[in-house]
């Protein structure tokens, strides 16, 4: 056998893809469950529950608690056991800061760069945020949004702000399926603004309108977390 081919077989058997490790799966589930608020801040997570729950064994949920533990999505305590961790208003106060500079610039760039597809793009992510709206559906309200933002990060053709970006928008979703319902028909006016200047190439009133936007998000979210 040639040298070519016995590389190309060590290459084919490199390609197989192998199953996603079971903790990592029950990762991604437990986390879900934390960032939709179907599992509550503070609350408790029992590992036999949550086990049953997902249909695993008692061994990748602890596994999975550790990493969350260690991701920040989850407090263990000694002798008590783990719970979901309850953001302070600090934490909360200077992720979504962070995430109002990131996406400042990320507006002023895509409409710098628009095109008509990418605001056609937009426009009909904005049709879906208030359809869901219309229907009371917070999680798909919360998924919209994180979507048209997600899209305007995308069209900004920073690839560092793409990065960036995609290391805070679980927990920004955290933050904002709380206060999706209270922001309502306000935020998607504002998006309604911001798609307008990002599609006149307007590229400082888009950073403006940006800026303002998460400013009000995070500010709802900080006077939400204050009336608990």
């Amino acid at each position: 056998m040639s040298l070519t081919s016995k590389l190309s077989e060590g290459i084919a058997a490199r390609q197989v893809a192998r199953p996603v490790p079971l903790r990592e799966t029950v990762y991604e589930a437990i986390l879900e469950l934390i960032i939709t608020g179907e599992l509550k801040p503070g609350q408790h997570l029992v590992e036999k529950e949550l086990a049953e729950a997902l249909g695993v064994s008692r061994q990748p949920v602890r596994e999975a608690l550790q990493w969350l533990q260690k991701d920040e999505w989850v407090d263990l305590r000694p002798g008590y056991g783990a719970f979901v961790h309850s953001p302070t208003p600090e934490e909360a106060d200077q992720l979504l800061g962070v995430r109002t500079l990131l996406e400042a610039e990320s507006a002023r760039l895509a409409a710098v760069n628009s095109t008509k597809d990418g605001v056609a793009e937009l426009k009909q992510i904005y049709k879906s945020g208030l359809a869901a709206l219309k229907a009371d559906d917070v999680e798909a309200v919360v998924a919209a949004n994180a979507e048209l933002h997600a899209k305007i990060t995308e069209m900004s053709g920073n690839k560092v702000l793409n990065e960036l970006a995609a290391q805070i928008n679980r927990r920004v979703r955290w933050y904002h399926t709380p206060v999706a319902k209270s922001r309502g028909k306000q935020a998607w006016d504002e998006h309604s603004a911001l798609i307008d200047a990002i599609a006149k190439k307007d590229g400082d009133t888009a950073s403006r309108l940006m800026r303002e936007h998460t400013e009000h998000t995070r500010k709802t979210y900080l006077d939400h977390s204050a009336e608990d």
